[in-house]
């Protein structure tokens, strides 16, 4: 009877607190439910797992992978691993405002002034280093609009373009410009700005190679460019022959390129075009069996991104300055600025007027991954910011006011928007603005 009487009262107990937990259950599950529905990213999700590789790696000799050239090739193409790339500031971001944001104005905040009578800075004609693709004038412009445009911050103004102080800059130096053909326009562009004050046999220009070298001897100082679209190492390193079906980077390297950079003493990196034409291959510099992995492009530009900002970190910013331009932009599709209007930059003539104009070809995830790993490198880098105020400057590129080395096909010479150069820029032009922002910075 006591035993009886003993179960008897704990099995109410029992009913009880089985039931407290069946509710405390329910209510703990909706809750989840409803944290999911305001914040998905929360939501159990499959999930590659990352593996973190260490970046620029020195092998042995005998264990060294292959130089990649234009005829590399995978032997076979497997789903991307997961990899990421593992570098001083992948994990803790550094504190501390970017050097520019140590200025009391925003010089990337303004607008465009037209200005003939200071502009432009040189004169297309007496530069013998201009280039065809980029020489409108020469190649039938007209319109000399482009010329004159100058870009006014719109709380102070940029320092006054001074050749001479900037060859004294420059004494002793070397300046490199790395990246794409972008990149190889603002060098052009710099060229132009500085050898009209060296005399004709006192400088002297290397002949057309991965790695072109300005040189003035008075100044013991030279102005260079290094072909490097995607900074790391790959298979479109060629300056000339660059063209590949598939593009194969290593995106754990930018050792190759970086033996050439290092030297350097003030360096201005760019790259986000070739980001953007589609997958690419990656080779890991692990991988002894040509067997690539593939990733879109934005994903295989942060791995490069990685690399190079391993590299960057390391740099001793009393002993060389680092900068890094943002996207250029482009102005592909006229309906982003003028609705209705089913065309492209060609005959366009002057700026866009809205403030804060942004289009398309400025893709906005790109600029956040790389003002992202940026962030990381404020004390090591510089950021020259250049992508809102090119935004404007739809009446700036080539059009079909350049040389083509390809034949032009009747249809297209019927139709001039359907080859018109909307990426690249006339000079003198919006580049050599480029080119003052650097120099207010030096």
């Amino acid at each position: 009877m006591k035993l009886w009487n003993r179960k008897k009262t704990h099995f109410p107990l029992l009913v009880f607190v089985f039931s407290l937990f069946l509710v405390f259950s329910i209510l703990h599950n909706e809750r989840s439910i409803l944290e999911i529905q305001d914040n998905p990213d929360r939501a159990p999700r499959h999930q590659i797992p990352v593996t973190y590789v260490k970046p620029n790696r020195l092998t042995h000799q005998n264990h060294a992978p292959e130089v990649l050239d234009r005829f590399s090739t995978c032997n076979s193409t497997r789903e991307y691993s997961g990899r990421k790339i593992a570098w001083s500031g992948h994990l803790t971001p550094e504190y501390g405002g970017r050097r520019e944001s140590l200025e009391s104005c925003d010089v990337f905040s303004g607008k465009w002034v037209f200005d003939n009578s200071s502009y432009p800075l040189y004169n297309e004609a007496e530069c013998p280093y201009m280039s065809d693709q980029l020489a409108c004038h020469k190649h039938g412009r007209s319109d000399l609009d482009y010329q004159y445009w100058r870009w006014q911050p719109h709380n102070c103004n940029l320092k006054r373009w001074n050749v001479i102080d900037m060859w004294e800059k420059l004494r002793g130096k070397r300046l490199m410009f790395v990246g794409d053909s972008l990149n190889r326009g603002q060098w052009i562009s710099m060229v132009c700005l500085l050898q009209s004050v060296i005399p004709a046999d006192k400088r002297s220009m290397s002949p057309n190679a991965a790695l072109t070298i300005f040189r003035a001897e008075e100044y013991n100082a030279t102005v260079e460019f290094l072909w490097a679209p995607l900074l790391v190492e790959s298979n479109s390193d060629d300056p000339v022959n660059h063209r590949s079906d598939d593009r194969i980077i290593r995106p754990d390297s930018v050792l190759k390129h970086a033996s050439i950079w290092e030297n350097a003493d003030i360096l201005i990196f760019n790259s986000y075009l070739w980001w953007r034409q589609g997958p690419v291959k990656l080779l890991w510099s692990t991988e002894a069996n040509a067997v690539c992995e593939e990733l879109d492009g934005i994903g295989a530009m942060e791995l490069a991104m990685g690399a190079w900002a391993d590299w960057a970190s390391k740099v001793d910013p009393l002993k060389k300055r680092v900068f890094f331009v943002t996207m250029s932009p482009t102005h592909l599709w006229s309906q982003e600025w003028k609705p209705g209007n089913e065309s492209n930059c060609y005959n366009e003539k002057s700026p866009i007027e809205l403030e804060g104009y942004w289009g398309s070809g400025s893709d906005l995830p790109t600029m956040s991954m790389v003002d992202n790993v940026l962030s990381k490198l404020s004390s090591k880098v510089s950021v020259l910011n250049i992508t809102q105020l090119s935004e404007y400057r739809k009446d700036g590129h080539p059009s079909i006011y350049r040389k083509f080395w390809e034949a032009l096909k009747p249809e297209q010479l019927s139709n001039p928007a359907s080859y018109s150069d909307c990426i690249h820029w006339c000079l003198p032009g919006v580049p050599d603005v480029w080119n003052e922002l650097l120099y207010h910075f030096l």
